[in-house]
């Protein structure tokens, strides 16, 4: 993302953590099997292939949860004072980048999860700002507080 001249940055949104916690919740409950595995294993090998076994399971289930989370949280949205810019790491080494130019916006949509967006911890949802431009939408998935992001980008655009 390069800023254009005179461009500043008002505010970046990153997606919200509960999404996220969830993610690892799974990646933590996959790894057991292997746990339990080795566990069973205990008695037919030795102390020191077991011991090195349960670190290169350990080493792996981190590399997983380091990847996770450097993808989840280089994702963003950033609002300046003439665009708004989604920035999508896909992996680590693919990255999709949309910007909408305050011209170019013509409708924001929001999604969230009901009764549950009362609650702070779970008050995440999706944007989607549509545009007249070629591409169309974007959509930032697992946004904090959406419908304070869509006032904040009608406050900016507005002023």
């Amino acid at each position: 993302m390069h800023l254009r001249e005179g461009e500043r940055i008002l505010k970046v949104f990153h997606h919200h953590i509960t999404p996220f916690v969830g993610q690892v919740l799974i990646a933590i409950v996959s790894t057991l099997p292997f746990y339990l595995l080795l566990f069973a294993l205990q008695g037919s090998v030795s102390g020191l292939a077991y011991f090195i076994s349960h670190i290169i399971v350990f080493l792996i289930f981190a590399l997983m949860i380091s990847y996770m989370t450097l993808v989840f949280w280089l994702d963003r949205l950033v609002v300046t004072n003439m665009r708004v810019i989604y920035i999508n790491w896909k992996t680590l080494t693919i990255r999709e980048e949309a910007e909408a130019f305050w011209e170019e916006i013509q409708d924001i949509h929001t999604k969230e999860k009901g009764v549950f967006s009362y609650f702070k911890f779970l008050d995440y949802g999706m944007i989607a700002i549509q545009t007249a431009a070629t591409f169309g939408r974007i959509e930032f998935d697992y946004a904090p507080d959406p419908e304070g992001i869509r006032q904040f980008i009608f406050h900016v655009r507005n002023q």
